[in-house]
Formats: structure tokens, sequence, C-alpha cells
């Protein structure tokens, strides 16, 4: 798989994915969600998690058998070595659904060799749905999707924070990123589903995301569209990011053009001994 219309194939696998598992979401919410703990550290999953993650699987894994897969709640799956590997997050904002807030979303990725080469992310809710392939832009529901340039306002940007679910209670780098954001944004928000986050920057509706000790599955979709439609996206160094699948506890700081040297420079203030 290597021609661009390969991956337009891959794409329309994949919002067709995701709008299914959308509406399967769609109806859950509506009724009763069963929620359990999971993990360590106050995670919790759905059974809604489990019955989208199962049919993203089963719809990926037929028309891509010899790939590997990256799935929230079933881990790796699929071809133990391939060079192209899905990453799937049936349900980006499971902590929002389970206290009745209609804020989520559905994400998949496609990467070759680690390298994010198609993105997309679709919101149950509203029905939208937007997709990148690297090189080739990003969509919309309204069709090619640009980052507006970040025009500066009176009373600062408006941000994103994105923390991974192993930052501990008393992280002192997270508490003193989280205060300069603060004190030097209009808002910040915190929305528990960061695939959303990044189709926001890559609309323009908020200016930037600073991302701490993040995980995997909600991250290579969203950040390949933002990237796609023009945001930039950095380590916290101001190095090249790029969305590793390996290991975990990702830092990064992405936002529309005009605002990176800032945010890194505010980044940099925080972190430094």
């Amino acid at each position: 798989m290597t021609s661009d219309t390969d991956l337009e194939h891959a794409r329309r696998i994949a919002v067709d994915a995701a709008e299914a598992a959308g509406l399967l979401l769609s109806a859950g919410t509506c009724g009763i969600v069963e929620i359990n703990s999971k993990g360590d550290h106050g995670d919790v999953v759905t059974n809604l998690d489990l019955a989208a993650e199962k049919l993203l699987l089963e719809r990926v894994l037929a028309a891509f058998p010899g790939h590997a897969v990256i799935a929230e709640e079933s881990g790796r799956l699929g071809e133990a070595v391939s060079e192209w590997t899905w990453v799937i997050d049936p349900l980006d904002g499971t902590n929002n659904v389970a206290i009745g807030l209609p804020l989520y979303a559905v994400g998949l990725a496609l990467c070759r060799d680690g390298r994010p080469e198609l993105g997309v992310v679709h919101e149950p809710v509203t029905g939208r749905t937007w997709s990148a392939i690297r090189g080739r832009g990003a969509l919309g529901p309204g069709g090619p999707l640009t980052t507006p340039p970040y025009r500066p306002a009176a009373h600062g940007p408006v941000l994103a924070w994105i923390q991974g679910y192993g930052v501990r209670r008393g992280d002192a780098v997270a508490g003193a990123l989280k205060a300069g954001l603060d004190e030097h944004a209009r808002r910040v928000l915190r929305l528990w589903a960061p695939l959303l986050a990044w189709v926001m920057l890559a609309r323009g509706d908020i200016d930037g995301i600073v991302g701490y000790r993040t995980g995997i599955v909600d991250l290579p979709g969203g950040l390949l569209i933002a990237r796609e439609a023009g945001a930039l996206v950095t380590a916290f160094d101001g190095t090249p990011f790029d969305a590793p699948l390996s290991g975990d506890g990702h830092d990064f700081v992405a936002s529309r053009p005009g605002l990176l040297d800032d945010l890194l420079e505010l980044v940099g203030d925080r972190i430094r001994p």
C-alpha cells in the first residue's frame, strides 16, 4: 500500500467505519451506559467503548488483514510485524460520556513505520467528520480545511491542555505548566477529548494546545489533521514532533501560525530547573 489512491481507499474505509461507530455511540448514550473502572489512574471504560471498538476492528481488519492495530481497549492486534499500523480510539471522551456530557469523538489513524499517514476524526453528536492524508491537506464537512493565522487578542490566546492518564496529582511539571497557561491565556480548555481539541485547532476555534505525557491512541490522527490544515506542532524543545507509536508520555506544543514561539517560550520558562 504505497500510492495516494490506496490511501484514499483507506480514508473511505476509515470514514465509513468511524461514522458507523458514531451511530452506535449516539444510540447507546441515549440508554443505560455500563461504567467500569480501568487501570490505576482513575480512568473508566464503558460498554460503548467495547462495542464501538469491536465494530472498528472488524471493519479495519476485514479491509486490511495484513496490517497491525493498536486499539484503546484491546491493545496490539493483527500482524505482529507490519509496515502499516492502525491506531484506533473508539470513544475519545469516555469520562465525559460517563457523566452524561455529550462531548466525545471516534478516531482512527493509519501509520507507516510509526509515522501517521492518514487521520480521521468523527464527532457523533454533530455528525461531522474530519480527515487528512499526509501531503494532501485536511478535509472537513465543508471541504478543504485551513488553519487561520493567530491574531493577538487583548486577553491572550484560547488554549487546550492535554495530559496523559499517568500524570499523578502533585506532578510539579504539570502544575507549573498549567499555572503558566492559566496566567497567560484568556481560557484554557480541558476537554477530556483530545481529538476534538485537535480539530478545533485545525479549524481555528482555539489557538493552541499543550500536551504533557500524553498517550498514543488519541494523538496521531488528530495531530495529522491539524498539521495538514496548517497548524504547527513541535516537541517542548522546538524539535519536530510526529506522534511516535513507541513509548508513552509524549510532550508537545501545537498552535496556529504566529503563536508557536510564544508558547514554546512559556513552556520553556516553566519546565527549566
